[in-house]
């Protein structure tokens, strides 16, 4: 079993990180997102058992970057990096709560907003609305929002706002 996992390391390893770089692309240019988004973050969860796995495997070699210039320069450019992006989350600047960009915020009113209210924003109707929610089996009225409609079928406000759009 070990000499699998030794053997299997780096092509597991190869194979996510491509899979990895072609879905952050495609999220970053806003592609596909629906296809993407998921596919990113689970295979990326994945991708960690190999990494760990050639570490393990490569461990020697891998002390011996450590010993040298480049590697600390790398992971110091790294932290930067990572911090450059972390530090305004975290001081709310230009996010919404939670360190979130501003529009899942605006998504959040919408969806707790009555659908009396969000139907014109959305160019339609709340009649329309009821009539493709009726459709899929919820219950709900025009003073109720989607939030709510949700909660009382028991499922979440994602699965109800896929069906606000005309």
């Amino acid at each position: 079993m070990r000499s699998f996992f030794f053997r299997y390391a780096t092509p597991l390893i190869t194979g996510l990180f491509l899979v990895s770089l072609v879905s952050g692309v495609a999220l970053f240019f806003h592609w596909q997102m629906g296809w993407f988004h998921s596919m990113h973050e689970w295979l990326s969860m994945v991708l960690i058992v190999p990494f760990v796995l050639h570490l393990w495997r490569n461990w020697r070699p891998l002390m011996n970057y450590m010993k040298k210039a480049p590697m600390a320069l790398a992971l110091a450019a790294s932290l930067v990096a990572a911090l450059a992006f972390a530090i305004p989350a975290t001081s709310g600047t230009g996010t919404a709560k939670g360190g979130r960009p501003p529009q899942f915020a605006l998504a959040q009113k919408l969806l707790e907003a009555p659908l009396s209210e969000v139907a014109p924003v959305l160019d339609t109707t709340p009649e329309d609305i009821l009539a493709r929610l009726t459709s899929a089996g919820y219950q709900g009225t025009a003073d109720q929002s989607a939030t709510q409609i949700a909660e009382a079928s028991g499922t979440s406000a994602d699965t109800v706002a896929r069906l606000l759009m005309p």
